[in-house]
């Protein structure tokens, strides 16, 4: 099987993943807090695997098309904020709620973010590019959003300093680093290149194992969240709707061709839940409803990708076709 293949069909493995997990939950709800424990060096070998992936070493690539960076940049880091503020008023008053929606829908994804690109007839190469700018920002800004967005009193009880700061250094501080000094390893012989492609082939399974665990060991709360995530649905929903339809507005202000276009819905579309997840993680008890707002994000994402394939280059990014002069 090629990792194409895998990556086509990844929305139906953590679809199965999730169910097992809810399954194995409702059978042996003992196993929970073991299951916790073994997230831990998963997701960091889940976000190694993903680093390795973004060239985090050529960050000036990324500004080579000024424009695609504008765009990129003020979609991405400007109007989306401003979306899932107002969005936040049409949600039930649940701080956890909240805090779930803003951790999973503020930062740009960078892995499956190329994966669907290049599906969907995107601009491969400067989704490859930009995405070391996207990484850097999310991680820059995210907290400066939190601050802004929640209310003091949520923001203090939730985001405490002595275990979101060791959930950043050891879970995305340390896995960003040895993947920068892996790319540096790898890019210094070319014949090392097949370890890049080796570790590209574990993203997939390392988050389906991820959400598996996840959904076994917090089915009680994916219980108590049910009627939340009922409301929570028409919000992704029509996130990605909006999303898709703010990158054809930048893209023909700024005057992209369709598959630069193509790209930006596809940056605006998809989040990056996986490198949020540890955050989400490391909260105190009673905020177990972040974490499976994150991962319900994920799955209506996945599915609403399937509809950008199809959506975005027969609909909103169509290929201007050109007759021959006579």
């Amino acid at each position: 099987m090629e990792r194409l293949t895998l990556e086509r069909k990844q929305v139906w493995i953590y679809l199965a993943a999730i169910v097992a997990g809810l399954a194995l939950g409702t059978l042996q709800p003992g196993l929970g807090p073991g299951l916790e424990a073994l997230l831990w060096p998963l997701l960091a070998a889940l976000l190694f695997t993903t680093f390795v992936q973004v060239p985090l070493l050529h960050v000036r690539d990324a500004f080579r098309d000024g424009r695609f960076v504008v765009a990129t940049v003020l979609g991405n880091f400007v109007f989306v904020p401003v979306i899932v503020w107002f969005a936040l008023h049409l949600l039930p008053a649940d701080p956890a709620l909240h805090l779930g929606v803003l951790l999973v829908l503020l930062v740009p994804c960078t892995d499956w973010f190329i994966t669907f690109t290049q599906l969907g007839r995107g601009d491969t190469a400067r989704a490859i590019a930009v995405t070391p700018l996207n990484l850097l920002l999310q991680l820059a800004l995210l907290p400066i959003y939190l601050w802004l967005m929640l209310p003091a009193a949520d923001f203090s009880a939730a985001l405490k300093t002595e275990r979101m700061l060791p959930a950043a250094l050891l879970l995305v501080g340390l896995p960003l680093v040895a993947a920068a000094l892996a790319e540096r390893w790898i890019d210094a012989q070319p014949d090392r290149g097949r370890w890049r492609d080796t570790l590209g082939w574990w993203p997939v399974p390392l988050l389906a194992t991820v959400v598996f665990m996840i959904a076994a060991a917090q089915v009680g709360a994916v219980r108590h969240a049910g009627p939340m995530l009922l409301a929570l649905l028409p919000i992704f929903v029509g996130f990605l709707l909006v999303a898709a339809l703010l990158a054809s507005t930048l893209a023909r202000w700024l005057r992209l061709p369709p598959p630069t276009g193509r790209t930006l819905a596809f940056s605006f579309g998809t989040r990056n839940s996986f490198v949020v997840l540890p955050f989400a993680l490391a909260l105190p008890s009673g905020w177990e409803t972040t974490v499976v707002v994150i991962v319900f994000q994920s799955l209506v994402e996945l599915f609403g990708m399937v509809l950008y394939l199809w959506w975005l280059p027969r609909h909103l990014f169509r290929d201007v076709l050109t007759s021959p002069h006579r």
